[in-house]
């Protein structure tokens, strides 16, 4: 810095520094630039600590340009522990919660020495000794030995959703230092598990830094699924064995080196700060009126008393103000360019378009990155609603988007279930919905297809509970969702029946099935494949035990879904007739129209007005075809029997030229499928009842 000292405070001298970037910034051999937003404080303080959290310095940021303060410490240097003080009006009423007693986290802190665990005894008068410390680094110093990403077209994506320590911590063959880590995750034998499954993108579970909520604590609990933030910069501490930052840069790299994407659910639509009642712990302390939506009175002037909860945990996050807006692309940015994260599943994605408090798909936060050369080329998913009014919006998204259909999730669970009048829907929903996500505009894998996510039933619980089981959370089972469209068939939960579990079974491959041969982005919830159960708790969130780590003991009936699930994957891969379809209708990919559709009765007649709209009809077949042999000469036509009847059916099967026959690649009714032993089956072929069956054109 070429600027004149302005005092010393301990042994580090004091320069004015800048504010044109906001956090951290370190100057090899010279010191630290520190820059933060507080517009309406009267003064902040740097606070700098040693490795044991001991207070070396207390420096009052001399410089201040418009809304953000600064200064420039010479020698401090990466490991440095910091944080901030705000003094300045303290009145809840009026929105302002500037507090000199609380240690404030940097928004811009790329590092926590620690996990931020509440205290309510240690919040109490001065808080420093409850809150973390944010920690200066210099990412130059790790090497990603020129690992490329994978850019896996979305035509080729599996989503893999999975929990960085639940996947792991019960693992037999990861070391035991490594369970439940980001290095766990990278194990050979983990490593191996993925590439042999076949999943192209790990779809991770909140790993910025987050909180508890006080409530959990107080009952013994935690918030397992880490959605609840407090830094959006920094990887959560308690999936690292010393250094989170390098830890999951290696993650990130060796996941990349097995050709594996790495996708993250980021959560910008709340922090762990809660309601008014909640803690002071970075946003609210240095600009809570702008950070945080809150609600109108009758003459439209701003209540701070009453904060909008779009999102049911207490507060929501204002992108409509340009420096929280800027705070999230520069942490998006971040997370691709330093972190090299290949994607983002946002959660509640609806509330980060909000202006004015209502949704609109032109937000300023959806032409952000809709421009942006680096966030407008990678992979972005949305959960497309939150809990506001008008909060529903699937299909609502740019066309660069992904959106997780929860229309495919709930027509194909009432379909083998037995629903009635969904015979048009399911159809539907097999070819990419195209009734939701427009035909010529948006790509036929838009829609994210999913059975079953991290909140709801897992798979084998959804074929083996009527109700949800919730006990454990503490809320007399009044948490979680009450529409399941699940069925126990029989008996809530295990049983020693062989005949309900065979149906369970079959019924786990029918819905794997169905996941996998439909148009759209699959989505595989972690341990569905191996039958993982929560014993009917379908809102895990608090329970940070074996009621949702993965159980990597598998019985015989897990070992032959898991192999079932491989082959799914494998053929899926194999043929762009099942994953993307070019039809006459839909000009997206122009003139290369390829592929054509047939659908057909029982009986073998073409389906009609009647047979689409009978209200008890579980019965269908779809003929998906090749015209153009230059696009797929090998497997250019499959044929796929749906019986969800309660009894078996004879299919008539379409009538093939001369020499050619129908040949059977999979049976959802047949225990231990061999996908590559192939055998004809003539002109007809009897379904057995609740089952699936994948044909072929053999010549």
């Amino acid at each position: 810095m070429q600027q004149k000292k302005i005092t010393k405070v301990g042994n580090f001298n004091i320069y004015l520094g800048d504010g044109d970037k906001l956090g951290p910034h370190y100057i090899k051999g010279k010191g630290t630039n520190f820059a933060v937003y507080a517009p309406e404080a009267e003064n902040v303080q740097l606070c700098l600590f040693d490795s044991d959290e001991n207070q070396l310095a207390k420096i009052d940021m001399p410089g201040k340009k418009g809304r953000v303060w600064h200064v420039f410490v010479e020698g401090v240097k990466p490991g440095q522990l910091y944080g901030y003080r705000v003094s300045g009006q303290y009145s809840p009423e009026n929105g302002l919660f500037h507090d000199p007693n609380k240690l404030l986290i940097d928004p811009y802190a790329k590092k926590l020495n620690r996990a931020v665990c509440w205290n309510e005894r240690l919040y109490q008068d001065d808080s420093q000794h409850m809150v973390p410390k944010g920690v200066l680094i210099d990412h130059a110093t790790f090497d990603w030995q020129q690992t490329p990403k994978p850019n896996i077209p979305d035509s080729d994506t599996v989503l893999y959703e999975t929990h960085v320590k639940g996947f792991t911590k019960l693992h037999p063959k990861v070391k035991e230092e490594y369970k439940g880590t980001y290095l766990g995750l990278i194990e050979p034998s983990v490593i191996r598990y993925l590439k042999e499954l076949g999943v192209t993108s790990l779809q991770l579970m909140p790993v910025m830094a987050f909180m508890s909520e006080p409530r959990l604590e107080q009952l013994g609990l935690s918030n397992y699924w880490g959605y609840n933030p407090i830094n959006f910069f920094t990887p959560e501490p308690r999936y690292a064995v010393k250094d989170s930052v390098t830890e999951f840069k290696t993650m990130v790299r060796e996941l990349h080196k097995n050709g594996i994407e790495v996708i993250l659910d980021v959560v910008f639509n709340h922090s762990a700060e809660g309601g008014l009642q909640g803690p002071i712990l970075s946003f609210r302390g240095l600009d809570n009126r702008n950070f945080y939506l809150f609600e109108q009175d009758k003459n439209g002037q701003l209540n701070y008393a009453n904060l909008v909860n779009n999102t049911g945990c207490g507060n929501s996050i204002n992108l409509d103000n340009p420096y929280v807006l800027q705070l999230v692309t520069q942490s998006l940015r971040y997370w691709v360019e330093e972190m090299q994260v290949d994607g983002f599943r946002f959660d509640l994605a609806v509330s980060l378009a909000r202006e004015g408090n209502d949704f609109d798909n032109y937000s300023a936060f959806f032409k952000v990155l809709f421009q942006d050369p680096v966030l407008s080329d990678v992979k972005l998913i949305a959960e497309p609603w939150d809990i506001g009014w008008g909060g529903y919006r699937l299909g609502q998204f740019p066309e660069n988007w992904h959106e997780c259909n929860d229309k495919f999730r709930d027509t194909v669970k009432g379909f083998w279930h037995g629903s009635g009048s969904l015979l048009g829907d399911f159809a539907t929903r097999l070819l990419g919905s195209r009734d939701v996500f427009l035909k010529d505009i948006r790509t036929i894998n838009t829609s994210v297809n999913y059975i079953a996510y991290h909140d709801g039933f897992t798979l084998n619980d959804l074929v083996s509970y009527n109700h949800k089981h919730n006990d454990a959370n503490g809320e007399d089972n009044r948490d979680g969702h009450g529409h399941n469209v699940s069925f126990n068939h029989g008996v809530e939960g295990p049983t020693d029946s062989q005949k309900i579990n065979a149906l369970r079974e079959k019924q786990k491959r029918n819905f794997l099935a169905t996941l996998f041969l439909s148009q759209g982005t699959p989505h595989l919830l972690a341990g569905d494949e191996i039958g993982r159960t929560q014993l009917g708790n379908n809102n895990a969130y608090c329970q940070d035990n074996t009621i949702s780590w993965l159980n990597w003991q598998l019985t015989k009936a897990d070992k032959s879904l898991l192999n079932f699930v491989k082959q799914l994957i494998k053929l899926r891969h194999s043929s762009q007739l099942l994953h993307s379809l070019s039809l006459e209708d839909d000009a997206y990919f122009g003139s290369l129209n390829n592929h054509k559709v047939n659908w057909f009765q029982v009986n073998g007649e073409p389906m009609d007005e009647l047979a689409w709209n009978a209200p008890h009809n579980f019965s269908l077949a779809v003929e998906l075809a090749c015209c153009n042999q230059a696009y797929c000469p090998d497997q250019d036509r499959f044929l796929i029997l749906f019986n969800a009847e309660n009894n078996d059916l004879h299919f008539t099967l379409p009538a093939l030229a001369k020499g050619q026959n129908w040949a059977l690649i999979f049976d959802t009714s047949i225990e231990d499928n061999q996908f590559n032993k192939q055998k004809s089956v003539g002109d007809s072929y009897n379904q057995q009842s609740k089952s699936l069956t994948l044909l072929t054109r053999q010549l």
